[in-house]
């Protein structure tokens, strides 16, 4: 990724990848959209984030390799576990490449799972007031 002042959007960011990396988390971005279609995009810790009542999933380009950071205890990828299997996981953090990037039907399962488990939260935090 190129130096210089943190992007605004997630446009921005982007742009500023090299095209492989860009093409990759483009990918990953659409996928994100059409599981969680009423999700705001920000930039939070200068990288892209999907919000939904919280945040959902972050993305990031580093210089050899991409990440989709899961918010949250590592257990919600537990489910996946099979399926993560071609890919580096360091807690609740899936690293892949533009050569073996992460399938979109299973970025979609995990936005689904944060959904889900965003507006659990929401409702226990209701029934409490």
């Amino acid at each position: 990724m190129k130096k210089g002042a943190p992007a605004n959007d997630v446009d921005s960011y982007l742009a500023t990848l090299p095209d492989d990396q860009r093409l990759t988390l483009e990918k990953i971005r659409k996928a994100i959209k059409a599981a969680a279609p009423k999700a705001e995009e920000a930039i939070s810790y200068r990288i892209p984030v999907f919000k939904y009542h919280g945040p959902l999933v972050f993305f990031a380009a580093f210089v050899n390799h991409c990440s989709l950071f899961v918010p949250g205890k590592e257990a919600i990828l537990k489910p996946f576990r099979s399926e993560l299997k071609p890919f580096k996981t360091s807690g609740a953090t899936i690293h892949f490449s533009p050569e073996n990037p992460l399938p979109a039907s299973l970025v979609k399962k995990i936005v689904k799972a944060r959904i889900s488990a965003n507006e659990r939260r929401g409702n226990l935090q209701r029934k409490r007031r």
